[in-house]
């Protein structure tokens, strides 16, 4: 029998608020997942929207395609990573969204399954792709090949774990004596290097931190977010909004910076007395500060603790805002 994952869309009550969901909006879902961001837009737009959501998993689209049959034709899904949504939007043939997602973190069915290696409570081969299909490094391959100082700089600025260069040094160590092929094996060698008392006060697990940074540096997510934040504007409706629900500090910083450059007329340094950039802000920053689940959401699905969504508003194009003033 295949197990069928249960999957809870974190923040999906601020989600469809603050993206304004209703009847006739065109809806971009740039990680579709399993699809619960995408059921609660569209029985929040009583059906009467239309959806293009895409992922790199194939089996969560699969997936989603089963949940959000009903819909038929008014959900489009499309495998590909998010940075690359300007490609699917044009082959939907759709100029403009009058609402864009992105949910930065991982599917119940990535991190319940014990073949694609993104957790290691239960051992299994030490993959870690979203796309394994597309071909690209394993985290086995970036595990036992990177050099000590590649590993280091992984774990600590994607991991930002005060014991990357013990943890890189033990991986190298272990890989000497025979490759680290699984999860569970891993897991071991990070624990290991830990000091006993940092392992006694952990309230994770020591290799917690390693396997994010790991996964985070095999699927280039911090580069992924930083094309989409960069792109996005442009395919915004006026008045059109933005939503980002990371679950990392370096996300978080990406899209805050992001949403603040955008919400900025002028980038010339401050010392400059005549702008010469010519930048205009196009979006309007809806959340001051990020969007936390309440007590309530987290009690019943313990992965919402650490998600911040940021929310932000495509402005008139100045040619728009002339002709409405006139």
């Amino acid at each position: 029998m295949q197990h069928v994952p249960t999957h809870i869309p974190v923040l999906l009550k601020e989600v469809v608020e603050y993206l304004g969901i209703r009847p006739g909006m065109k809806i971009l879902d740039a990680t579709a997942g399993l699809g619960g961001h995408i059921k609660g837009m569209l029985e929040a737009a009583g059906g009467q929207a239309e959806v293009l959501g895409l992922d790199r998993d194939r089996e969560a689209l699969e997936e989603a395609g089963r949940r959000l049959a009903a819909y038929g034709d008014r959900v489009r899904l499309v495998r590909t990573r998010y940075s690359r949504f300007p490609a699917a939007l044009a082959e939907a043939g759709w100029e403009k969204v009058d609402a864009a997602l992105v949910d930065a973190g991982m599917s119940s069915l990535q991190l319940d399954d014990p073949e694609r290696g993104f957790g290691f409570l239960t051992d299994g081969p030490l993959d870690m792709r979203m796309g394994a299909e597309d071909g690209g490094e394993s985290a086995e391959g970036l595990v036992n090949l990177a050099s000590f100082a590649r590993l280091r700089e992984i774990i600590r600025n994607y991991g930002e774990d005060p014991q990357a260069g013990r943890i890189a040094r033990a991986i190298v160590a272990a890989r000497e004596k025979a490759a680290i092929t699984t999860t569970g094996r891993l897991a071991e060698v990070v624990a290991a290097a830990y000091p006993a008392k940092w392992r006694a006060m952990a309230r994770q697990h020591p290799a917690t931190r390693t396997f994010q940074a790991l996964r985070m540096a095999v699927n280039d997510e911090l580069k992924e977010l930083e094309a989409f934040l960069a792109a996005v504007p442009e395919y915004l409706a006026t008045g059109g909004r933005v939503a980002v629900i990371s679950f990392h500090s370096l996300e978080d910083r990406l899209v805050k910076r992001a949403f603040r450059l955008e919400a900025t007329d002028c980038l010339c340094p401050r010392e400059q007395v005549v702008c010469v950039c010519g930048h205009k802000a196009r979006l309007a920053i809806l959340t001051k500060k990020p969007v936390m689940a309440g007590e309530e959401e987290v009690a019943a699905n313990p992965r919402a603790r650490s998600a911040k969504l940021r929310v932000a508003r495509r402005l008139p194009d100045a040619a728009e805002a002339t002709d409405a003033e006139r």
